[in-house]
């Protein structure tokens, strides 16, 4: 049970910027070669500081990938970008990640992507689901390299807790999966 969730998870969290990003995996392989479409009511980029802020009802979309924010701001070395924060009451991302499987839809009041660490914060009322599949919680973090996920409700002192849903079908296909592993 824990390795779909984990699976769940990494694919959601890595398809969060994985086609603004280049080179991360997990996209369809179209959506990269596809232009990247920003809508908003403002853009400022500013060279000295080393970024590019969008506000203001923002919509970016770049193949399969959507996202909707109050702001996006893209932190860069260059013109490479090192760091993309979405804000938003919440910020919504969505994206078709492989085409046998359903959308990802996540949400959270802020989603930032930190290239060097290589990682994925989802934070203030996370929610992620794919195909019926659904965790919530106060954060959702996923290190990309070691491939370890962590979802927890600590961050704003309240008392909720994680919550996870399994559908009854994915479960029957684990252990559909693990019985043919036990009997090769």
């Amino acid at each position: 049970m824990s390795s779909y969730l984990d699976r769940l998870l990494a694919s959601g969290l890595i398809g969060l910027l994985v086609l603004v990003l280049p080179g991360i995996a997990s996209a369809l392989p179209e959506d990269r070669e596809q232009p990247i479409h920003i809508e908003a009511d403002e853009a400022l980029r500013d060279e000295k500081q080393g970024f590019t802020r969008y506000s203001g009802n923002v919509k970016m979309d770049q193949g399969s990938l959507h996202i909707e924010a109050d702001q996006i701001t893209i932190y860069h070395v260059g013109e490479e970008a090192d760091r993309i924060l979405a804000t938003g009451k919440p910020a919504h991302l969505q994206q078709q990640p492989d085409p046998a499987k359903g959308l990802i839809k996540a949400r959270a009041e802020t989603i930032e992507y930190m290239k060097n660490e290589q990682r994925i914060e989802l934070r203030k009322s996370a929610h992620i689901e794919q195909d019926g599949s659904i965790v919530t919680g106060d954060f959702i973090d996923y290190l990309i390299d070691q491939q370890l996920v962590k979802a927890g409700s600590t961050l704003s002192g309240d008392t909720s807790r994680v919550q996870v849903v399994i559908p009854a079908q994915v479960l029957d296909n684990e252990e559909a999966d693990s019985g043919a592993t036990a009997s090769e």
